[in-house]
């Protein structure tokens, strides 16, 4: 029989357990040692040097001895990162959040083939670390957040929001220029939205030995309760220095995470349809969708072509109580304030009245409304909008309406002008430049009403017409066309008329 024996040995052991698995001619005997966790109150890491060995002898079947060391086996483990080490993810006002399950970090390469540097790449690759299941002092729940360094995050209640993500400089990831983007995920339906941060490396602080980094808001978002977009920092370095076996630094980046909306502006009219000299009463209600107060309400109101705000006319109320509210118009806008402090999920209205005018007519009657805000815990802005409210105008008495009126005729003087003896042609079709049909009556005539002041164009559609042509006009070259261009004032009349000829006459 052969005799394999292995001999392990392993520094800083503090127990072992051995075991024996037999074969036909072989036997194995190998120890482990597992090394103790060192816990040292005046370093904010402990990292445990692994260092596994294993001398060997064995003797063929010819008797001849062999003997040997293996390769040294070396493994990153035990980096206990206290919370001054993470980052975090905080809410809109830079508390905690009540609830993290489904949120996620995770840290990306930016795309090099997107030349704004705001797509993603492939997720970075971290190095894998471990850690037992012991007491940690420093965290609350003696749970190191991200234990394996895993890429993407998911966030714990325990400790609250709190993330770590390490990057190695023996890999190259924190050379100056290297960008990344550190992405937020939510959970779905969450009142949420995805954050992308963008992180560069900047350089090596060598006072201090660490390295910097730039982060930048890709959303337009503020990153902080500051209302800061771009912020600098430093990655901070988790080895334990008299170890010295593997150098890894944390990005302990906190970023704030609001609310896709914080408010939410709807408009309202108590009529569908008006015509000049009516009143239309307009509503416009402002809710607080956030978590905090807002207040400096700012309400853009712009009111369509001929309506006439009525000043007098403003009322503001909340919560059953009337508040007050200030106005100003220039032209057509109409600005409402109010330096009432809107509750959480709560609604201020504001009602005014509007009269229509003899110029209504003539607009869209299409109105919009954005409201801005600032909350009261940050100050940081916050707005809704455009809410929009159209109503359908109609002339009524009192209009700037024209009508168009003429005659599709055959033309036997070539004068452009209709005689005695010069009948009209029937079913005739000519097409508006708004793309309108009309078709002349038995005696050629046709009239279109409710028309715009403006210029307007008519087409003869000849194939309407068989065995006739366009007449020859000997006065007026500019009829020598199967376009008429019209002019029309307000409540003005105007007439466009073709002239033909049978076919067969030329």
């Amino acid at each position: 029989m052969n005799l394999f024996r292995v001999k392990h040995r392993q520094e800083q052991s503090i127990f072992s357990s051995n075991w024996q698995y037999q074969l036909p001619n072989i036997i194995v005997a190998i120890s482990f040692l597992v090394t103790n966790l060192p816990i040292k109150t005046t370093a904010q890491v402990t990292t445990n040097n692994i260092v596994n060995q294993a001398n060997y002898t064995y003797t063929d079947s010819s008797n001849n001895q062999f003997q040997g060391v293996s390769s040294e086996l070396q493994l990153l483990t035990d980096i206990n990162i206290s919370s001054s080490k993470s980052g975090m993810i905080l809410g809109c006002a830079g508390t905690i959040l009540s609830d993290y399950t489904g949120f996620s970090v995770g840290l990306y390469e930016a795309n090099i083939n997107d030349p704004t540097g705001t797509e993603l790449g492939k997720i970075v690759s971290l190095t894998r670390t471990e850690l037992p299941d012991i007491p940690n002092n420093n965290l609350p729940g003696g749970q190191t957040p991200n234990i394996e360094n895993s890429n993407p995050f998911f966030l714990k209640n325990n400790p609250a929001g709190v993330y770590n993500l390490l990057l190695d400089p023996n890999r190259g990831q924190t050379e100056a220029g290297k960008t990344y983007i550190l992405v937020v995920n939510p959970p779905q339906n969450s009142s949420y939205q995805q954050r992308r941060i963008k992180i560069q490396i900047t350089g090596v602080d060598t006072t201090n030995n660490n390295v910097k980094y730039v982060a930048a808001s890709l959303d337009g978002e503020p990153l902080n309760s500051t209302g800061a977009t771009r912020v600098e920092d430093t990655l901070i370095a988790v080895a334990n220095a008299e170890i010295n076996q593997r150098s890894l630094l944390a990005l302990a980046f906190t970023a704030n995470l609001c609310a896709a909306q914080q408010l939410q502006i709807i408009k309202t009219g108590d009529r569908a349809t008006a015509e000049p000299g009516d009143a239309v009463i307009y509503r416009i209600s402002v809710k607080n969708l956030s978590d905090s107060g807002l207040n400096n309400l700012v309400v853009t109101d712009n009111l369509p072509l001929g309506f006439h705000f009525i000043n007098k006319s403003v009322r503001g109320e909340l919560d059953g109580q009337a508040v007050n509210i200030t106005t100003e118009r220039n032209g057509n806008t109409v600005t409402f304030r109010t330096d009432v402090t809107i509750p959480s999920q709560k609604v201020v209205n504001i009602a005014y009245a509007a009269q229509l005018t003899p110029d209504a007519v003539r607009g869209t009657g299409r109105n919009s409304a954005i409201a801005r805000v600032l909350r009261t815990d940050n100050s940081l802005a916050a707005k809704d909008g455009p809410a929009t409210h159209q109503l359908v105008i109609r002339p009524g008495i009192v209009a700037d309406c024209g009508t168009i009126i003429g005659r599709v005729f055959e033309d036997k003087n070539f004068d452009g002008e209709q005689q005695n003896g010069e009948p009209g042609i029937p079913n005739a079709v000519i097409f508006m430049e708004n793309g309108n049909r009309i078709t002349t009556d038995p005696n050629g005539l046709f009239s279109v009403a409710n028309v715009l002041p403006g210029s307007h164009t008519g087409v003869l559609d000849l194939s309407s017409i068989p065995g006739y042509t366009l007449a020859p006009n000997r006065k007026f070259r500019e009829r020598n066309t199967q376009s008429r261009w019209v002019r029309l004032e307000p409540g003005g009349l105007v007439r466009m008329n073709f002239a033909v000829t049978p076919s067969r006459s030329k």
